[in-house]
């Protein structure tokens, strides 16, 4: 069972430490979102994730969890998330919420308990080692910094060490426990909980961090059988009492959909689908995705791999396709606006669930060489301030130092924006506005009809068909249009259909139907 609403959302992503700050101190809050609701409503979007707001030391921008079941106070009160949560309902907004499963802060209660020298009840909900001076292969770990004669295992950062899921293959029976073991099964049931906590609370679901880390030794990407099984139990949970909650994964891969998953994110790695589209480059730095203007790249393969992908997953479960997110470099200035309305435009045609990053539908850059600022390194350019005006700090705070600087641009702004009847704002509502006018777009009807080196793409949704030429140059595409077909959309200028061909204007997309 997939839960109604997903299959036409359209979620607009929020990091709240850079979205919209109410009491000036420089960090954006819950009553800074609640404010802009009707704007993320007016873009067309019907849903909002939001990324991590509980009570955190923030050593990984929010993603080492203090305690699962506060919010931060950076962000405002208990009750200012609830009304957050609330008015959002009111104007139809759904939210999900970020859950990260696999690890929580070192300064988490259970985790400092865990570290004890002395066995308590914690001491079996962290991955610890039985000896202080192992470097076991294969794990990142922490040694020394506890009295607990071991070293416990950590996730991603130092700073995150690793829940006990339990192991499928145990190497070291020393240390290591089944996945099916006690311990195991305890944090498995705590899980649940802090699920069950939120969607109480409110919430319409979650986007699951690293979904694909919880049980170790558990085989490949594409396999993970134990972990596979725990989110399927969860998956259950869910079916039998909160039916229309919905779970997305940071898995990229189609055993998320396997796993009981309803979503999946198509993530930047390399050499995938969404990789090869339009950020994919050589050795060099130089651009050869798809979307490279001087045709340094080719779509075959990606029309191979992304059918493949959408074929196995179609009937349980949605491909999540993103502009951009909070781990991701931003797309411009990498592409042109001229080139972002395209590929946006083609991405979100495409069969699948549209994740637009704050701030990307208004063109916002990615700011290189930043300093890294609550362990962003290179993230922390993609996670600046939200653009709302040309005045003090964009408009984001009326502090004296925000968060991460704001970029003051006269025409990369909201309010300059929304005026501008040609603004790429304005692009981004009547494009959505014309997505949601088509039923064809969110139906399972997809098939590529051409798909050949740097030329047009070519793809039907049901009666639709879109043609997408990437280039500066005009280009023909040997494809019958019937007949009977008017252009109902256009990115730039209008294709021009004749009888055995289609002439592709530069950088363009066009619809027929």
């Amino acid at each position: 069972m997939i839960s109604a609403w997903l299959k036409s959302a359209v979620f607009y992503e929020i990091y709240p430490n850079s979205f919209m700050d109410s009491n000036g101190d420089g960090y954006g809050d819950f009553k800074g979102i609640t404010s802009k609701l009707d704007y993320i409503k007016s873009l067309g979007c019907n849903a909002i994730w939001l990324n991590p707001h509980y009570d955190s030391p923030f050593k990984d921008g929010g993603y080492d969890v203090r305690d699962y079941f506060k919010v931060s106070p950076r962000f405002g009160s208990e009750e200012d998330f609830d009304e957050f949560i609330g008015t959002a309902h009111s104007k139809g907004l759904k939210v999900i919420l970020d859950l990260v499963p696999g690890h929580t802060s070192e300064e988490h209660p259970d985790f400092i308990k865990s570290a004890s020298n002395i066995p308590n009840e914690m001491y079996d909900r962290y991955i610890w080692t039985n000896d202080p001076w192992a470097c076991p292969q294969g794990f990142k770990n922490n040694s020394g910094r506890f009295d607990r004669n071991g070293s416990s295992i950590v996730n991603f950062f130092s700073t995150q060490p690793a829940l006990n899921y339990g192991f499928n293959r145990i190497d070291e029976p020393a240390w290591q426990m089944s996945y099916k073991s006690e311990a195991a099964l305890k944090t498995r049931e705590w899980l649940k909980s802090v699920i069950r906590y939120w969607l109480d609370r409110g919430a319409d679901g979650f986007r699951v961090d690293m979904a694909d880390s919880l049980v170790k030794n558990d085989g490949s990407q594409s396999e993970k059988p134990a972990t596979s099984e725990i989110w399927r139990e969860i998956r259950t949970m869910l079916d039998n009492e909160y039916p229309d909650a919905v779970l997305v994964s940071e898995w990229s891969n189609p055993q998320a959909i396997r796993a009981g998953f309803h979503a999946d994110f198509m993530l930047d790695h390399r050499g995938n689908p969404y990789s090869l589209l339009m950020r994919m480059e050589d050795e060099s730095g130089k651009n050869i995705s798809y979307f490279d203007a001087d045709g340094s790249g080719d779509c075959s393969k990606f029309a191979n791999d992304f059918g493949n992908w959408y074929n196995a997953i179609k009937n349980d479960g949605y491909i999540a396709l993103i502009s951009c997110n909070h781990d991701t470099p931003r797309l411009a200035p990498k592409y042109s606006q001229e080139q972002l309305k395209v590929i946006y435009a083609t991405l979100f045609t495409l069969p699948g669930v549209p994740f637009i990053y704050y701030g990307d539908e208004i063109g916002m850059t990615y700011m290189k060489g930043m300093p890294s600022v609550e362990c962003g390194f290179q993230r922390t350019g993609s996670r600046t301030p939200m653009q709302w005006s040309d005045e003090k700090n964009a408009g984001f705070s009326t502090a004296d130092k925000t968060f991460l600087p704001a970029t003051i641009d006269k025409q990369i702004n909201v309010a300059a924006q929304t005026k501008d009847k040609k603004s790429f704002l304005n692009f981004m509502k009547s494009f959505l506005e014309f997505r949601k006018s088509r039923k064809e777009f969110t139906s399972t009807d997809f098939e590529f009809v051409h798909a050949k080196g740097a030329e047009p793409l070519v793809y039907k949704r049901g009666a639709l068909t879109v043609v997408v030429n990437p280039l500066k140059v005009k280009q023909t595409v040997a494809v019958d249009i019937s007949p009977n077909s008017n252009v109902i959309f256009a990115v730039g200028k209008e294709a021009k259909a004749a009888k055995g061909g289609v002439t592709v204007p530069p950088i363009s997309l066009t619809v027929f139907g």
